[in-house]
């Protein structure tokens, strides 16, 4: 049985975030050198320029599991949606460095948010046999966001705005950020969320209205798990208990930006211009890897639910490591340039069909219900911090020590990849949450 209109609907609603996460998140890429010129930033300042909205990213996703529950998800991304619409707008109208910084400052806290509740909301309504698919909805629209963002700098690149250029590149995310408040006013409420509230007869029939198979069995069994954790509703999540889960979390969230993922995102027109390669060339080229990127997720999300979690995570850590490999010997021997493309095209397919489509499910799979949204906040903040960092110093690092440097260093990460999840990461396809919260948390 294929997932119901009402279920698509709610799903590509929630996963909507996504694409602003996407175009939020690299749009920058194309702004950022007419924003070095036209304010004298350092690489530092450039570095922070980038990184600032990451910083907004962490306390927005560590902030977003408490709101989650309290609130709703579906509450809660509204509150998102408001802050993309008034980032996008702030961005585009910046009147100096630091207000453009501020600005941006507020998208990050709706990014992050969104990348938590997002995948907690889809999660929360899909049944467990296409919750890995419904919920890599949400990364499908992160990377199509990110070739939109590519392909809109691209053509507003081609109409020659001169000085404004920059400021319609990051101001027109403000349309598809409307469009995502409008829509989240026309979905129902998480029925895990309506249950934890006594509302039961809204949870029954959000359930039946996503067509669960079984709506009353689901309930009974979401009910059973809500009674067993009633007396620790309220614990943290920073818990001896949970360190299993919380190490899952937090390592796949840390991976995700050590294999370097958006670190060559943000920067990549001027890592190909640094290769020799003009400013349209390198717009071009990055459409180019917007589509792989795009492409190979649907590929990754094609196999989520058959493959599983893991063998995608293995397969996509020994690809990438080789490619990153290989950009590193590139730039180190400065020979070569032409094949740099096709080597970041070969790397963004490994990962789209891996990291890409498996981390927002597996974090939001395998904490248990009461403490999921926290659980997916910490997860997600672990990546952010880690994403802060390295857009921090990815800058500095190939001012100060080469251009090499930084992709050695993330071919090593994903070797040390590949090695823990081997060892230490179970598999999580094809069952419910509350079978995966008796797996991973069992009764002692």
């Amino acid at each position: 049985m294929r997932p119901n209109v009402n279920l698509m609907k709610a799903t590509l609603t929630g996963a909507l975030g996504g694409l602003l996460f996407g175009f939020d998140t690299v749009v920058i890429s194309g702004a950022i050198d007419a924003l070095v010129k036209l304010y004298g930033l350092s690489p530092q300042n450039k570095g922070l320029t980038v990184a600032i909205g990451l910083v907004g990213t962490v306390i927005g996703a560590l902030g977003a599991g408490a709101a989650g529950q309290k609130l709703g998800g579906r509450e809660t991304l509204r509150m998102t949606a408001v802050l993309y619409v008034v980032s996008a707008l702030g961005c585009g109208l910046a009147w100096s460095w630091p207000s453009f910084m501020l600005f941006r400052f507020i998208g990050g806290v709706g990014i992050g948010a969104s990348s938590v509740l997002g995948p907690v909301y889809i999660a929360e309504l899909a049944p467990a046999k296409w919750r890995g698919r419904l919920v890599g909805a949400f990364q499908f629209n992160i990377v199509f966001g990110i070739l939109v963002a590519y392909s809109s700098n691209y053509l507003i690149r081609l109409l020659h705005l001169g000085a404004t250029e920059w400021r319609w590149q990051v101001g027109i995310a403000a349309i598809p950020a409307v469009g995502f408040l409008v829509l989240l006013f026309g979905i129902p409420r998480s029925p895990r969320w309506s249950a934890s509230k006594d509302r039961i007869d809204e949870a029954l029939a959000v359930l039946k209205l996503m067509g669960e198979p079984d709506p009353e069995g689901e309930l009974a069994d979401i009910r059973a798990a809500l009674a067993e954790e009633h007396a620790t509703a309220r614990e943290p999540v920073f818990r001896w208990k949970y360190r299993y889960p919380l190490f899952l979390a937090i390592s796949i969230g840390a991976f995700n930006q050590l294999a370097g993922i958006n670190a060559i995102l943000y920067y990549l027109p001027s890592i190909f211009a640094s290769a020799g390669f003009t400013q349209i060339s390198g717009d071009k080229q990055a459409i180019a890897i917007g589509f792989t990127n795009l492409i190979f997720t649907m590929v990754g999300m094609s196999l989520i639910d058959k493959l599983g979690r893991k063998t995608l995570l293995l397969v996509g850590a020994a690809g990438t490591a080789g490619c990153l490999a290989a950009v590193s010997w590139l730039f180190s021997t400065n020979s070569h340039s032409g094949a740099l493309v096709w080597l970041f095209i070969t790397y963004i397919a490994f990962f789209a069909l891996s990291q890409g489509a498996v981390i927002w499910v597996y974090i939001g799979e395998v904490f248990p219900n009461h403490v999921r949204s926290k659980g997916q906040g910490v997860g997600n903040a672990s990546h952010w911090i880690m994403n802060t960092i390295i857009a921090l110093e990815f800058p500095v690092l190939i001012a100060s020590v080469g251009r090499s440097a930084p992709f050695t260093f993330f071919a090593v990460m994903t070797v040390v990849q590949f090695i823990v999840v081997l060892f230490v990461y179970p598999e999580t396809k094809g069952q419910t949450l509350e079978g995966l919260q008796r797996k991973l948390m069992p009764v002692k």
